[in-house]
């Protein structure tokens, strides 16, 4: 009886002394939940954090408090964010870093009825284009603006009413979201003129991973766990389309998000396809330097930044 009570209290040690060393971190994506985050589901659901000793919780904002916000009152360890909003917060003393990087491209486009006659960049000069109210708005605004064209930005939701009534000539949606909601309803194609902002340009990354500075100077090795089980999560949702897509399902059914199976799987085709670097000098997950200060002197010529961020204070990759 003694021997098997001194084996069930080494054991019992061992699984304490195991968790204590488990480090928890917590993340909070820039939306609700959708396709577009299926990586750290998939990492999650897989145990690919808990491989890496990491207790990872994934926490999504509230539409009263975003991930920013998050970020700054320390409910949030980890966000994802656009390039351009993370560059934003920075200009304003707010001391965030990226440690990854997602997206290489922009998924930003202006779509319009071909019905309108709208075929040109320039036939947009002095219509009525819808834009989100949450915000978003810095790349086309500075697009029309480089182009010296007038338009009317008609504040909208996240839907596509607006766009499919007629009551605005052009609409600002995501590849990967609002222009397949559209095709959803019941446009084809071919009745729809796309106007990329990446063929204009404007080419902008999108999806980082950011941290507040003090957490990576302190928590570095955690940071580095985090963001190679994420990766790891990415390449296995990209080989196991299926199941990556069953993992989202479930992770918008608890959080009674409204979807389809056929939306999801269209967003993560287009995140995937976004994440692939192509012919820039980067692997995956890297900030490209090109592309920081493209970003950056687009904010500043829009005047929506006033600061010199420099590259290397902004950007701390935590993958060798």
């Amino acid at each position: 009886m003694k021997y098997i009570l001194t084996l069930l209290t080494t054991f019992l040690l061992a699984v304490f002394s195991a968790n204590a060393q488990q480090s928890s971190l917590t993340f909070t994506p820039q939306w609700l939940p959708q396709a577009q985050f299926a990586g750290y589901y998939v990492a999650l659901e897989k145990g690919f954090y808990t491989d890496e000793d990491l207790t990872v919780e994934i926490k999504h904002p509230s539409a009263s408090v975003n991930a920013t916000e998050m970020l700054k009152n320390n409910t949030a360890d980890v966000i994802s964010l656009f390039l351009v909003s993370a560059m934003k917060a920075r200009n304003e003393k707010f001391k965030l870093v990226n440690i990854g990087q997602l997206s290489q491209h922009s998924a930003l486009m202006f779509v319009t009825h071909k019905k309108s006659g709208i075929e040109k960049l320039n036939q947009l000069d002095g219509k009525r284009i819808g834009i989100w109210k949450s915000g978003f708005d810095e790349v086309p605004k500075a697009l029309m603006q480089s182009n010296n064209y007038e338009v009317e930005w008609i504040p909208i939701l996240s839907s596509i009413n607006m766009f499919m009534i007629g009551g605005i000539d052009a609409m600002t949606v995501m590849w990967y979201n609002e222009y397949d909601q559209i095709i959803n309803a019941g446009i084809n194609p071919d009745e729809l003129n796309t106007f990329r902002f990446a063929d204009f340009g404007c080419d902008i990354p999108e999806d980082g991973l950011y941290c507040l500075e003090s957490t990576y100077l302190q928590r570095k090795p955690d940071l580095e766990k985090f963001v190679q089980a994420t990766m790891r999560g990415w390449k296995y949702a990209k080989e196991n389309k299926e199941e990556a897509l069953e993992i989202v399902l479930s992770e918008m059914k608890k959080a009674h998000v409204p979807t389809n199976l056929t939306h999801q799987k269209w967003m993560l085709e287009c995140m995937l396809e976004l994440m692939e670097p192509g012919t820039k000098n980067v692997k995956k997950g890297e900030l490209a330097e090109i592309d920081f200060h493209k970003t950056r002197n687009m904010l500043k010529e829009g005047n929506y930044i006033n600061s010199n961020i420099s590259f290397n204070s902004f950007y701390k990759p935590v993958l060798k």
